[in-house]
């Protein structure tokens, strides 16, 4: 049993967060899904539905994996000195750091993925490079891993990251039951991100 321990923050993407939890949720005796935040009790998503952090910050354990969404929240966050230490501090003692968005802005301020491969949102992704000029940025790629850095495009993006993870650490049988126990259509190619070139739209 692996522990996914997921950061909210006011304005997070909901996808960014119940699309992978969607699917590690699909193995229970595999997986076990935490949520922590500032204060735990209710957090205001970008669209406005709330979830429930189980933990504080201040009280939450070592996990396997950090999955860390991205939303407009991240515009504040990579401003919020104390976050990004808990981040730092979490991610170096989880086995595994997972970013969906312009999540991958708070992993890239705490200096961690310096000098490694990783990507985000496209239609953010210069503002992203920003917050981390010297992460090596793949602006072409569905997801990324670099030793146990996944970083993930845009919002469903994460989806497919989160099932690429699983096929990694279970097998690719177990991530296509996840898929197929959510019908949904798995693209298990990190270099396949028909987003890339996208046009305008509403920045994540």
């Amino acid at each position: 049993m692996k522990t996914v321990g997921t950061l909210l923050f006011p304005g997070f993407e909901l996808l960014d967060v119940f699309g992978p939890l969607e699917m590690f949720g699909a193995l229970p005796d595999t997986y076990r899904l935490e949520m922590v935040a500032e204060c735990a009790g209710a957090v205001e998503s970008r669209q406005g539905p709330k979830a429930m952090a189980d933990v504080a910050l201040c009280d939450a354990k070592a996990v396997d994996i950090l999955l860390i969404p991205g939303g407009r929240g991240t515009r504040r966050e990579v401003s919020n000195a104390p976050l990004i230490a808990w981040i730092k501090r979490h991610a170096e003692s989880s086995g595994l750091v997972a970013t969906v968005c312009t999540g991958a802005a708070l992993l890239a301020r705490t200096g961690l993925i310096d000098g490694r491969k990783a990507t985000s949102n496209k239609l953010s992704f210069d503002w992203v490079v920003s917050q981390g000029p010297n992460v090596n940025w793949q602006r072409h790629a569905r997801w990324c891993v670099d030793g146990k850095y996944y970083t993930s495009s845009g919002v469903s993006a994460g989806m497919d990251m989160a099932l690429a993870l699983i096929a990694e650490l279970n097998g690719e049988e177990q991530a296509h039951h996840a898929a197929t126990y959510a019908e949904y259509v798995w693209n298990c190619d990190p270099t396949n991100d028909p987003f890339s070139l996208s046009g305008t739209r509403r920045q994540a």
